[in-house]
C-alpha cells in the first residue's frame, strides 16, 4: 500500500520512522487507503534545521513578497477547491456542501488573504516612537513556529493553511505543519499547494514543512526545541498540556486552545417573552450543529427555577430526541464523548434525553441532554464541567440569582459566554448581577446570541482564561491580532536611521498608524 512522504527543506521525501497510520471515513468506518508515516526525532530535526535558515531569509524580507505568497496560495487553494473539499469530506464526515466548499474554503482563503494585507501593511507591528530618548520599537518575526492543527476545522484550522498558519506567516515566520491525524490527506493537499506558491513567489526552501505524526516525547522535544521561535496549538487538553509542560520549561512560546463548555445563562423573562418553543430551538440548533464539534458549542446552559423551566426542559430534550444524531469525527471523538457522559452521570447529572450509541452507521453517540442542580454543579464543580466535545448539553438550573451566581463564580476559563434576557427590562438587575461575574470567566460575551459562530473579524476574541486558552490575552481568530502571537517586540535605542526597520524610520509613509510621542498619527 502506498506510504505517502513528508515535506521537508523543500522535498517530499519519505519519512525517517517505520510506524504508519492511516485516516477513516467517519460516516461509514471504513479504513482510507494511503498510509501515512510516524515520523522519527531525525524528521523533527531537519525540519527544524531548514525553517531556522529560512527564518533568517524571511526576517530581513519585506510585507509585499510574503503577501504575495500568501495571496498566490489562496488563488491556488480555490482553484483546487473541489478536489481539497472532496478529500476534507471523505476524512471528516462533514458535509461537502455547504460546510466544507461553502463556508469554510472560502473562510480559509479569507483569512490568508486578510493576513497578506496585514503583512503588506504592518498593521501588527505595533510602531512606537519616543523621539527624545532616541527609543524606537515595533513587533517582528519570531522564529520557525510549529502549528499542531485541530481536527474539526479541516481548513480554517489547518496546520498548513488556517488562522495559524497565516498568522505566522504574515509575521514572517515559516512554518513547521504538524497536520491532525484525523485528516492527514487534506492536509498534504494543502501542503502541495502552500510549496507550489512558495516556489512561485521565490519564497525560501523551509517556508513551510509537514509531517503527520511523532511520539509524543518527539512532540514535546518539538516544541521546546531552541531553534522553535513559538508553537499555535488547537486539540485536546491532556495532549495540549503535556506540550505546554515541556515548552514552558523550556521558555519557549506556546498558544494554546484547549477546552470550554461555553456557558449560556437563560433568564426568566427572555424565556416568557420568546417563548419555550422558540428558545428551545434556538439552543438545539446551535448545540447539534455539525454535531455539537466546535470549540464554542454551548455545552453549558444555566436556568433559574420558574414556572417555564420544566417545560422548556422537557422541550429541549424532544427536539434532541426528534433530531437525527449526527456523525462524529472519529473513533477517538466518539470514545471521549462516552467517557464524558460518564463522568457527568457519576457526578450527579440527570439524562433527559438519549445516552449510548447514536442511529447511523457512522461514528456516532445519541443526542445527549443531561440536568442537574445549581446546588449539585457548586458541589462538584469540576466534574460537571467536563468538556463533552459532541452532541451533548448540560442544563444546570439554580433555585435562584444567588445560586445562579454561585454557579457562575465556579466555572472554569471559557471561550464564550452568553446571556439571554428580556428587552423590556424585567432581567436588567439579574443582569448587572450575573454580567460582572460571567465576564471574568470568557473571553468572548454574548447577549441573546448562541456562540457557535466565530467571525474573521479584527474585533474577534477566540481566546479566553485558562483552560480554554494558555494565555487570555491573546486570540487566534482575528488580523492583526492574531499575527501579534508570533512576533517579537524588537527595540532600537540609538540606532541610525538607515539601520531601522522602514516602519521605524522618519520617512515612513506607509499605510500603518505609529505611536509617536504619545500620540497616534
Amino acid at each position: 500500500m502506498q506510504k505517502e512522504d513528508v515535506l521537508i527543506a523543500g522535498e517530499w521525501r519519505a519519512a525517517s520512522g517505520s510506524d504508519t497510520f492511516q485516516a477513516a471515513n467517519p460516516a461509514t468506518k471504513e479504513t482510507l487507503a494511503p498510509l501515512y508515516p510516524v515520523s522519527s526525532w531525525a524528521d523533527c530535526d531537519a525540519a527544524l534545521e531548514c525553517a531556522s535558515e529560512a527564518f533568517e531569509v524571511m526576517s530581513k524580507m519585506s510585507g509585499d513578497q510574503i503577501a504575495k505568497f500568501l495571496g498566490a496560495y489562496a488563488d491556488l487553494i480555490e482553484a483546487n477547491s473541489t478536489k481539497l473539499v472532496e478529500i476534507a469530506n471523505q476524512e471528516t464526515g462533514l458535509p461537502a456542501s455547504p460546510r466544507l466548499g461553502d463556508v469554510e474554503l472560502p473562510r480559509t482563503t479569507g483569512q490568508l488573504r486578510q493576513a497578506a494585507d496585514a503583512a503588506r501593511n504592518g498593521t501588527w507591528k505595533q510602531p512606537t516612537i519616543d523621539s527624545a530618548n532616541g527609543i524606537r520599537s515595533c513587533l517582528g518575526p519570531l522564529g520557525p513556529v510549529c502549528v499542531f492543527g485541530p481536527n474539526n476545522f479541516p481548513f480554517a484550522f489547518n496546520s498548513a493553511a488556517g488562522g495559524d498558519f497565516a498568522a505566522a506567516i504574515a509575521a514572517g515566520n515559516p512554518v513547521i505543519a504538524k497536520a491532525n491525524t484525523s485528516h492527514p490527506g487534506t492536509t498534504k493537499a494543502l501542503a502541495e499547494l502552500a510549496a507550489e506558491a512558495a516556489v512561485a513567489t521565490g519564497m525560501p526552501t523551509g517556508t513551510v514543512q509537514l509531517i503527520y505524526r511523532t511520539s509524543h516525547e518527539d512532540g514535546a522535544k518539538l516544541v521546546s526545541d531552541p531553534r522553535i521561535g513559538a508553537t499555535g496549538y488547537t486539540g485536546s487538553r491532556h495532549a495540549g498540556l503535556t506540550l505546554k509542560k515541556a515548552a514552558d520549561e523550556a521558555g519557549k512560546p506556546i498558544y494554546l486552545e484547549l477546552s470550554s463548555v461555553n456557558p449560556v445563562v437563560i433568564l426568566p423573562g427572555s424565556i416568557k417573552e420568546n417563548g419555550i418553543e422558540a428558545t428551545a430551538s434556538e439552543f438545539s440548533g446551535s448545540c447539534l450543529m455539525g454535531t455539537g464539534q466546535f470549540c464554542t458549542n454551548p455545552g453549558l446552559v444555566v436556568l433559574i427555577q420558574d414556572e417555564n423551566t420544566d417545560e422548556l426542559i422537557s422541550t429541549i430534550g424532544q427536539q434532541f430526541e426528534n433530531a437525527p444524531d449526527g456523525v462524529l469525527l472519529s473513533s477517538g471523538v466518539e470514545k471521549s464523548l462516552s467517557e464524558s457522559h460518564k463522568i457527568l452521570q457519576e457526578a450527579g447529572a440527570e439524562v433527559v434525553s438519549g445516552t449510548g450509541e447514536g442511529k447511523n452507521d457512522g461514528f456516532s453517540c445519541r443526542n445527549t441532554l443531561l440536568k442537574a442542580s445549581g446546588a449539585e454543579f457548586i458541589a462538584s464543580p469540576e466534574a460537571l464541567q467536563t468538556e463533552a466535545f459532541g452532541n451533548c448539553s448540560l442544563i444546570v438550573v439554580a433555585k435562584d440569582l444567588d445560586e445562579a451566581t454561585g454557579v457562575l463564580s465556579s466555572l472554569e476559563g471559557n471561550l464564550t459566554g452568553c446571556i439571554y434576557s428580556a428587552k423590556d427590562g424585567s432581567d436588567d438587575a439579574a443582569y448587572d448581577h450575573l454580567e460582572p461575574v460571567l465576564r471574568r470567566k470568557v473571553g468572548r460575551l454574548l447577549n441573546d446570541k448562541m456562540p457557535t459562530g466565530v467571525a474573521v473579524s479584527p474585533a474577534m476574541n477566540h481566546g479566553g482564561p485558562f483552560p480554554a486558552t494558555g494565555h487570555p490575552g491573546f486570540t487566534a481568530v482575528g488580523i492583526p491580532a492574531s499575527i501579534v502571537r508570533f512576533g517579537a517586540l524588537h527595540c532600537y535605542d540609538n540606532v541610525r536611521q538607515d539601520r531601522l526597520p522602514d516602519i521605524l524610520k522618519d520617512s515612513y509613509s506607509g499605510p500603518a498608524q505609529r505611536f509617536i510621542d504619545g500620540k497616534w498619527s
